[in-house]
């Protein structure tokens, strides 16, 4: 076989086989001199003969000749000529593909503000609301229809969800995402029976943000009114020692309204009023006239970044909460503990709180108020297929008790 850089089948007939044959003067003469081959491109033309099974195919030569770009040897690299210049508009192409691709994916997929740091603590307000009356017996039916909760709708119906927009940075599916996780909440934390016993907190502790975990067990396991740490900030519980619910079907209004408050965060609102028909816990659940009326006003701020979204879960970041009949001496902090059907008043002297009010409460409350009659004339909601909800019902200033 022939060696990589040798004319094949040795030297042609009629040249001699020395450099000094090959530098005659016929060769150097100028009739020729455009064609004589200097050594480095001599070198540079490697030739490579073909195996015998490619020279059995038709019409194929003996020898290739060994393209620059096959690894032929770092002589014949660099010495062909423009090679440097084709590496680089190759380089060049590639870096412009490059940043054309980052474009256009910056482009598609825009980029999206990173989630917010860790959900802040709840701080809460539970306010007790004492009747300056003795509180009214009878039936669930005759006390509601008696009621300025006559005609509120029963339980999630009356959380209606408000017509829905777009954000700047949120879509409108988001917003809906994070209507419904409210509602979900409201329903959960103030409707589910076991979370009214008592008996389970779990149903509203999925929905919440890791990051508030620890605060919520420690408020179901060590309630405290310091603000932060009232189990009924999060939730309604009555104790199950003193009354219980006599009517599963629970009256409710208010409403909820979003915003968007940063670019990575938007805020549910939610106001909503919630009578129970409660009973004693030691009393028949058949006596027809054993009830009474307990009504919870609760106003709650939930906030969701995409991660919570995502997830379906709330950072609850405050809660104000009006509660009544109770005794201003009892700490509603673990529970609620109505006053029930004859109970008469405990607290005099404060200007009287009404959970059923419009416009919005004014928080002067101290640790105690004074629930109004009910005496306001219901308002009738809208009709259920509308999508508005019912004009929420708003509390009176609460003053502190003397």
């Amino acid at each position: 076989m022939a060696v990589p850089g040798d004319p094949p089948n040795s030297t042609p007939e009629g040249m001699g086989g020395g450099d000094d044959d090959f530098r005659s003067d016929d060769f150097r003469s100028d009739e020729y001199r455009s064609v004589v081959f200097d050594e480095d491109f001599v070198r540079a033309a490697r030739l490579q003969e073909y195996s015998a099974e490619e020279r059995m195919g038709e019409h194929a030569r003996a020898v290739r000749s060994r393209s620059i770009w096959s690894g032929g040897g770092s002589a014949a690299r660099t010495s062909t000529p423009g090679r440097g210049a084709r590496q680089g508009m190759l380089l060049v192409l590639l870096i412009a593909t490059a940043f054309a691709a980052a474009v256009y994916m910056g482009l598609r997929n825009p980029y999206l503000p990173p989630a917010g740091g860790p959900a802040q603590a709840l701080t809460s307000t539970v306010v007790p609301l004492a009747p300056t009356t003795d509180v009214p017996g009878g039936s669930p039916a005759e006390l509601y229809a008696q009621s300025p909760a006559a005609d509120y709708r029963v339980g999630a119906a009356g959380i209606a969800l408000p017509a829905v927009r777009r954000t700047h940075h949120f879509t409108e599916a988001q917003v809906v995402a994070a209507l419904s996780i409210a509602k979900d909440y409201l329903v959960q934390s103030s409707l589910d029976p076991d979370i009214l016993t008592g008996a389970a907190s779990r149903p509203v502790r999925v929905l919440l943000d890791p990051d508030q975990l620890a605060q919520f067990d420690r408020s179901m396991t060590s309630p405290s009114g310091d603000g932060r740490h009232a189990a009924t900030g999060w939730l309604v519980r009555f104790d199950p020692a003193g009354a219980v619910v006599a009517d599963s079907r629970v009256r409710v209004s208010g409403t909820l309204a979003v915003e968007e408050v940063a670019p990575d965060m938007l805020e549910v609102t939610t106001d909503h009023t919630f009578v129970y028909a409660v009973r004693p816990a030691t009393g028949s659940p058949a006596a027809a006239d054993g009830a009474s009326l307990f009504t919870v006003r609760r106003e709650l701020r939930l906030r969701f970044d995409r991660d919570d979204l995502t997830a379906r879960r709330l950072e609850l970041a405050s809660a104000y909460v009006m509660a009544g009949p109770q005794d201003c001496s009892a700490d509603p902090a673990g529970a609620f503990h109505p006053l029930l059907a004859g109970a008469g008043p405990t607290t005099v002297g404060p200007a009287a709180s009404d959970p059923y009010a419009s416009g919005r409460p004014r928080r002067t409350a101290g640790l105690c108020g004074v629930l109004a009659s009910p005496t306001t004339p219901p308002v009738t909601p809208p009709a259920a297929e509308s999508a508005t909800p019912p004009s929420p019902p708003q509390a009176a200033p609460v003053s502190p008790a003397p």
